[in-house]
């Protein structure tokens, strides 16, 4: 049995074992090993996040060795690096000339290419991706999907352009991309613009997606980063204008981790397990038929009929015709999250009739079993989908609260996330986070459409002008 999801710390780590996501027991801290359901439902998620990048970019894959020489070149960009890097000093028994670093991210193994792919304006815009795995040395509490020291499926995308405001038109591509993507898994979020210092090492600005965990803390789920000419600067990437001089490219980058995984799973389940949208679940539909002695054939017959029926119609069908209880049954799936539960008893035999329910609702109705028809099935699908994301937002409005005193917010947080009016001063930035002990997200540039509080208004510390911030204790 999982632990209720009010305790969401201690239910989230038995989920992830128990709906057999991930496999916690690997013997380095921090490393965990995907179990084959956990795999195919990231390859589910991952595979809607390619359709999504594959519109405007194409896939490559780099190494995930780089040289020291080359990691160090930016300095502002490896600072903020430099506590989480893994080093490789030695090939065999022989000490390497130049340490190699386990990409922390990837910036730096390709700008050095960019440099040789890059020569005229005709090579612009240059927009790639990769989905790799890499490694940071965390020193916080690690958790499987949300703070690890291998990142298995590190999405970063990373374009070239001719200007400033080409690489900024991009951004807004990129935001409106991660929307799409988020908005196909349910999962509501805010769009935040981070302060100065709390912005992706080497980048003009960056722009992140966080959505509210169970439990009230912020998960920062996708970044977009505008790094202007900065890294171009570094690593030399110029191109031939039209009228034949040479100017630096301007870049950006984005990226979205398997916290995207963690956001489905926490966000949708409940006390009985995984609920998971139709088109992402490993299991779509299970057929279970219920076994009276002597009324066997007739209700497996139509059992057979319905599950070949249904993956004729390319729905990912369990029956299950195991010998265990028909109790037994329903709680694995509902662990499992699958989304449409068909039964079939001696009576639904009988009359050619199916009992259907779905794993967000605790319902069940009675059809006849010529009408699961493929339109019908996309219709529950989407039906369940909105279903899924109007739970989720508003279980999410539950948790966001506006403030016009700082004393009041010190008592929420940890509980939700909180509005605020601040100006640009980091004075009243690092005085808001010292008197509330939490960390300035940042302004909001997009938030669901039903919170409804002025855009601006009084900094809360200084009572100078001010934008709507977002503050929250996070993962």
């Amino acid at each position: 049995m999982l632990p209720p999801k009010s305790d969401f710390s201690e239910w989230y780590h038995e989920i992830i074992q128990q709906a057999q996501i991930m496999d916690i027991r690997y013997p380095v801290k921090g490393l965990y090993v995907w179990f084959p359901f956990g795999f195919k439902l990231r390859n589910l998620i991952y595979g809607k996040l390619r359709d999504v990048m594959d519109r405007e970019h194409d896939e490559v894959y780099f190494p995930a060795l780089i040289p020291e020489t080359e990691l160090g070149k930016e300095g502002e960009h490896i600072k903020g690096f430099e506590d989480e890097v893994y080093w490789i000093t030695h090939g065999g028994l022989d000490e390497l000339d130049v340490k190699l670093a386990l990409r922390p991210t990837s910036e730096t193994a390709m700008y050095p290419m960019f440099r040789l792919w890059i020569r005229s304006h005709a090579d612009l815009p240059l927009k790639v991706y990769q989905i790799v795995n890499v490694f940071r040395y965390e020193t916080k509490h690690t958790r499987p999907l949300i703070r690890l020291r291998e990142i298995t499926s590190f999405k970063e995308a990373h374009t070239a352009h001719r200007s400033y405001e080409e690489a900024e038109e991009n951004v807004r591509k990129a935001v409106d991309a991660y929307k799409d993507f988020f908005d196909s898994l349910a999962v509501p979020y805010f769009i935040i613009k981070r302060p100065e210092w709390d912005k992706f090492p080497g980048a003009d600005y960056t722009i992140a997606f966080d959505t509210v965990m169970p439990d009230g803390k912020t998960l920062q789920i996708g970044t977009v980063h505008h790094l202007a000419d900065n890294f171009a600067r570094t690593f030399d990437i110029k191109y031939e204008t039209p009228a034949g001089d040479h100017a630096f490219v301007h870049q950006t980058c984005y990226g979205i981790s398997e916290r995207c995984v963690a956001s489905v799973i926490s966000i949708h389940g409940d006390d009985l397990g995984l609920i998971l949208p139709f088109h992402l679940a490993p299991h779509q539909a299970v057929v279970i038929p219920i076994l009276y002695k002597g009324r066997e054939k007739e209700v497996l017959d139509l059992s057979n009929e319905v599950f070949f029926r249904l993956r004729e119609m390319g729905v990912r069908t369990i029956l299950d015709d195991s010998d265990e209880r028909p109790g037994a049954k329903y709680y694995r799936w509902e662990l499992f999250g699958v989304p449409l539960r068909i039964e079939i008893g001696p009576r639904e035999a009988e009359s050619g009739e199916v009992v259907i329910s779905f794993r967000d609702e605790r319902m069940k109705r009675k059809i006849p079993a010529d009408e699961i028809t493929e339109e019908k099935v996309v219709e529950w699908a989407e039906e369940m989908q909105e279903r899924l994301r109007r739970r989720a937002i508003d279980s999410m409005l539950e948790k966001v609260k506006f403030f016009e005193s700082a004393d009041e917010m010190e008592e929420w947080m940890g509980r939700g996330i909180a509005l605020f009016h601040l100006c640009n001063s980091l004075k009243c930035g690092e005085k808001i986070e010292e008197t509330v002990r939490a960390g300035v997200l940042g302004e909001i540039i997009e938030m669901p459409e039903e919170i409804k509080v002025e855009r601006a208004g009084k900094c809360i510390v200084c009572g100078s002008n001010g934008k709507l911030n977002a503050m929250a204790k996070s993962y």
